[in-house]
């Protein structure tokens, strides 16, 4: 049962980062063609790709988390074994799928926030270089 859990998790976080890379794949796109305005941004695009993968999986399959229902021994003061184990009922497989799917949407937006913000920032420094030669083609 947990080998099930194990890639069911594994394949919904696959299943949300395919479609948040279908989502951006366009905008990515395009903003790397704006930015970088060379042929280069296409192996640009595909890095950022992997990383959406990447990370969405990474952050929907957490193994720390899941590893509780193999169980855990603890020993009592009297130095007695103590075997626990917590058993996977269907209210707790729904839960660690949508938490599967929560995971990975958090890990890819943050991914993609730092992304966008040092585009923009890129961006923004271009259009300070490229009015100053405007302004110097002007005088």
């Amino acid at each position: 049962m947990f080998f099930l859990l194990l890639f069911s998790v594994f394949l919904v976080s696959i299943i949300v980062s395919w479609i948040i890379a279908k989502i951006f794949d366009k905008p990515i796109e395009k903003i790397l063609e704006k930015i970088i305005n060379d042929p280069i941004s296409y192996a640009w695009k595909k890095y950022l790709i992997f990383a959406i993968y990447i990370t969405g999986i990474s952050s929907g399959v957490r193994i720390w988390d899941i590893e509780k229902y193999l169980g855990y021994s603890n020993f009592n003061p009297k130095g007695e074994m103590i075997e626990r184990t917590i058993s996977l009922t269907p209210e707790r497989w729904i839960l660690e799928i949508l938490r599967a799917i929560i995971e990975a949407l958090q890990g890819i937006s943050v991914m993609l926030l730092v992304f966008f913000i040092f585009a923009l920032i890129a961006f923004v420094i271009m259009k300070v270089i490229e009015n100053k030669h405007s302004e110097k083609k002007n005088i």
